[in-house]
């Protein structure tokens, strides 16, 4: 029997078993897919899996990152732009700097590059575990706008700061004017290598019509554009979030049954990518501790400790200086983010850093030599990772919604109103064209009472006389053309509305969605032809 065989059996029991507990409990899935890989791994006689940090880092990374950016709204985006950065790049940066004074100031034998390289690979979030938490509650959009962005842009930010680190240790020299180039290559690049990717893709959706076609170019559109940076040396993290977010600009290019089954089809790889990530993490828990009992040291378990809580309150205090005093001093900035947030908020976002595989996958990353002798603290690295993975993971997020309750975080800032003036401008464009429909062409009872449609369908197949199967059918066909222009109407209004920024993407996701579902039969290839 191949020996990855029941690995990859145990994997999948752990993951069933989590899908059928999660909604019996309230524990996050990502913490019961973790504890479940820590008892698989824990099963006398199972093949040890080598974890191999491409697998997540190249196998996972891109498709996770593209649904991100498609399920992201863009106009939320922009207009809190501020505060994500401030998380995604300042923050980043801050915790890899104080991570690594922290560290060599517990091991001072351990080259302050090497600290700052384990700072680096803690320092990006894990969003997974945090929205596994939120989808269950109603928190303020702001909140999760923040959130989502943040986890959009900081692993580029952190695996930056990675390679950096690995630089310097291999004889490399720092310089601020070097150090600024690469950053604005790296992510320039990656932008550009986004934009030539996402390009091609609008192009090839609103030439295809086949779902399973349009699956697999949605499937290459992530690893396109990570392949197209990695070989430019630019950021393919940020090529597949830039990709992303300018094919899910134009999903109204793809025909409705298709983006159904699209949609539906990458929820299901998403979580299954996702949850398999978590079980991994844990997989590798045993053998990582039995590897640090034999060759740690107190002293080594000490600093993981102390890296862990460094990271934690690095972020608790970054975040009402960086959430308050930019507003205080920019009148403007206050304006275009909706003024001040709650401090409620502010306090739950603080509590959101949770690490995940990516930080994992880094540290795995960590070559064994470096120019020809052991790299320098590869165990401690290791160690400290593997410690604020685990922290974080089991301590922050299944206090989260204890948090969440104890603080009484309102929803006042959710999308509820914009939806809800949605469906009213949808149900006013229906009405207009409808009316105007029937102004044009002598419409049949069955346009106003929509149940009579299959009566005339079935009358059209199976009517004894021609002429009434001809009349029937012609009935029918009126029923059908008002249909898809009213659907039409709403799809072409709900465009408009996000156009206009009065709906943000993920609303108008929603409800295209919706309207799809509702109106299966009538998705011509010209439906979404309406404000290209």
């Amino acid at each position: 029997m191949p020996p990855l065989l029941p690995v990859l059996i145990g994997l999948l029991i752990v993951v069933s078993l989590v899908a059928f507990a999660t909604p019996r409990t309230r524990i996050p899935a990502p913490v019961l897919l973790a504890l479940g890989g820590v008892l698989l791994g824990l099963v006398p006689g199972l093949p040890l899996l080598e974890l191999d940090p491409d697998l997540i880092l190249l196998g996972f990374l891109p498709p996770l990152l593209y649904s991100d950016a498609f399920l992201a709204s863009w106009t939320d985006f922009r207009r809190w732009m501020r505060p994500i950065l401030m998380l995604a790049v300042g923050l980043v940066a801050v915790t890899t700097l104080l991570v690594g004074f922290v560290l060599h100031w517990v091991l001072p034998e351990l080259a302050l590059p090497a600290c700052f390289l384990l700072g680096a690979i803690v320092s990006p979030t894990d969003t997974v575990a945090v929205q596994a938490v939120l989808d269950r509650l109603r928190i303020p959009r702001r909140m999760t706008a923040i959130l989502g962005g943040e986890n959009l842009v900081n692993d580029a930010t952190g695996l930056f700061g990675v390679q950096l680190g690995t630089a310097l240790l291999a004889g490399g020299t720092f310089g601020a004017g070097n150090f600024a180039l690469d950053f604005l290559w790296i992510g320039g690049g990656g932008v550009l290598a986004g934009v030539l990717v996402g390009g091609l893709g609008v192009l090839a959706n609103s030439r295809a019509r086949r779902t399973e076609l349009l699956f697999a170019l949605s499937l290459l559109a992530p690893y396109l554009a990570f392949l197209a940076a990695h070989m430019a040396h630019a950021s393919g993290v940020v090529a597949v979030v830039v990709a992303g977010f300018m094919v899910s600009w134009r999903i109204h290019d793809l025909p409705p049954p298709a983006r159904v089954e699209l949609f539906t089809a990458w929820r299901l790889l998403t979580w299954v990518l996702n949850a398999f990530c978590f079980v991994l993490i844990g997989l590798e828990t045993p053998a990582l501790l039995r590897n640090l009992h034999e060759n740690g040291t107190s002293t080594t378990i000490f600093a993981a400790l102390v890296v862990a809580a460094t990271v934690i309150f690095v972020r608790v205090l970054w975040m009402f200086p960086a959430a308050y005093l930019p507003l205080y001093f920019s009148p403007r900035l206050r304006a275009r983010e909706g003024g001040y947030p709650a401090w409620r908020a502010v306090t739950v976002v603080s509590w959101c850093g949770i690490r995940g595989v990516v930080s994992l996958a880094a540290a795995l990353s960590v070559p064994l030599t470096l120019n020809d002798a052991p790299f320098p603290g590869r165990e401690t690295i290791l160690a400290c990772t593997l410690a604020v993975i685990l922290i974080t993971l089991f301590v922050q997020a299944p206090t989260l919604h204890l948090l969440i309750g104890w603080l009484g975080l309102s929803d006042e800032d959710t999308s509820g109103d914009e939806v809800r003036k949605a469906r009213e401008a949808l149900l006013k464009a229906g009405i207009a064209r409808l009316d105007e429909f029937c102004t044009q062409t002598s419409c049949p009872i069955s346009v106003h009472h929509w149940r009579t449609q299959m009566e005339d369908e079935l009358a059209s197949l199976e009517a004894a006389d021609a002429e009434e199967r001809e009349r029937a059918r012609t009935r029918h066909s009126v029923s059908r053309d008002v249909h898809r222009a009213v659907a039409q109407a709403h799809a072409a209004e709900l465009l408009r509305l996000r156009n206009l920024g009065q709906l943000n993407d993920k609303c108008y996701l929603e409800l295209q969605l919706d309207l799809d579902r509702e109106n299966p039969e009538y998705a011509e290839a010209d439906f979404g032809a309406h404000g290209h």
